[in-house]
């Protein structure tokens, strides 16, 4: 089951997931200014409750399934280079864009936000680089922030943890036997989770991000071992749907998975996104963490949201979304530089309509139709160079 799974063909409708969510985490981040009120590059922008809503369902599953998909494919990898090249292929695809991007674009886009909200007298790139993304200057008095010194890894967070979860999934099975796979067969056979087992994880997953928000409330980046770019409040999550997906590739649970039961979770999915847009995510119900009624209340229906929304859009894909093209193979093999580059290039175009009179939604409309096409284009072109098709 395993082994035909993921070594002798790849699924078609996993891909078409990965683009789809690739393309949602560029509408994220063009809605970020206009309506939550999460720190962003760009201020000062009109706000949209609807968009503060989008931006709250987004971030209670999205990335959640990005590290399942992503989780997915790695046994099969594992099993096909061992260890040795295994790990030294997700250090090229995976280290080297955090390396890069870390001191390429993110000072880039830091360095806009320098110039243009803190009020500090004018400095070239290069003095901001090594002064103060880097901290080798004074802080400044009166530093606004969001941290000292400037250095940070943006939206390659995820890079820079799916890489520390795949080297502890790597060492993992190299000392624990109950990991490996004998004769490269997928080990005892788990039953498919049913509604009964998806219950269970809801509320273990509800529990644990509760706990864990008591002290880290959302939205709290933290450095662990002062290199990992860590939001605490979602841990529980991606932890959780990065071990989930490395089961589902062992026990083939993709392609064997009861449709009915995904189905009445894409449901109870779509059900809780209609009820957050009818009460908003600002609502007194909901809280970011703490020993409190509301905060109790967003853990809980986050993690069913979370659960519900990934189940049912795996289901949809599975059944709905099967095959591909020319376009969808293509951009299947450049999501992955979309979701590296695509940043600046909304950042700019954010920048280019402050005060254009657009409201939030018109404002993340145009964004968000002129950054997909524009990133996939510019990942396109940069995968065509051989040294960085065979990072990206």
């Amino acid at each position: 089951m395993y082994t035909s799974m993921l070594r002798n063909h790849r699924l078609e409708w996993v891909d078409n997931l990965r683009v789809a969510l690739t393309v949602l985490v560029v509408l994220h981040h063009a809605a970020q200014p206009y309506g939550p009120a999460d720190w962003w590059y760009v201020e000062g922008q009109p706000r949209s409750g609807a968009l503060a809503t989008l931006s709250a369902i987004d971030g209670s599953f999205f990335m959640s399934l990005f590290f399942f998909v992503s989780a997915v494919f790695i046994p099969g990898s594992y099993e096909r280079r061992g260890a040795r090249r295994f790990l030294g292929s997700r250090l090229v695809r995976l280290g080297i864009p955090v390396v890069v991007g870390a001191l390429t674009i993110v000072p880039g886009l830091m360095y806009a936000y320098f110039v243009h909200y803190r009020g500090y007298p004018p400095m070239s790139f290069p003095r901001y680089f090594t002064d103060v993304y880097l901290g080798l200057g004074d802080e400044p008095a009166g530093w606004s922030g969001p941290s000292w010194p400037d250095l940070q890894f943006g939206h390659l967070w995820f890079v820079q943890n799916l890489l520390a979860y795949t080297v502890v999934y790597a060492a993992l099975r190299r000392l624990s036997r109950p990991l490996r796979f004998p004769h490269g067969k997928p080990g005892r056979a788990l039953p498919l989770p049913g509604h009964r087992a998806l219950v269970v994880l809801t509320v273990l997953l509800a529990a644990a991000t509760f706990f864990v928000r008591l002290r880290y409330p959302l939205d709290e980046w933290v450095p662990f071992l002062d290199f990992l770019q860590v939001e605490p409040a979602r841990v529980p999550q991606y932890v959780t749907f990065f071990a989930l997906g490395v089961v589902a590739a062992r026990q083939n649970w993709l392609e064997r998975f009861d449709a009915g039961v995904g189905r009445v979770w894409l449901g109870v999915g779509a059900t809780g996104v209609a009820l957050l847009f009818l009460v908003g995510p600002d609502s007194n119900r909901f809280g970011p963490g703490g020993a409190d009624v509301p905060s109790a209340s967003w853990a809980a229906y986050e993690s069913l949201l979370c659960v519900a929304l990934c189940v049912g859009l795996l289901t949809l894909f599975r059944e709905l979304v099967q095959g591909s093209t020319p376009w969808s193979r293509e951009m299947a093999a450049n999501s992955y530089a979309v979701y590296i580059i695509h940043l600046p290039v909304v950042v700019a175009m954010q920048y280019g309509l402050a005060d254009r009179g657009l409201s939030a939604a018109g404002s993340c409309f145009v964004v968000f139709v002129l950054a997909v096409p524009s990133a996939f284009l510019l990942a396109a072109g940069l995968r065509r160079l051989p040294a960085v098709r065979r990072v990206l």
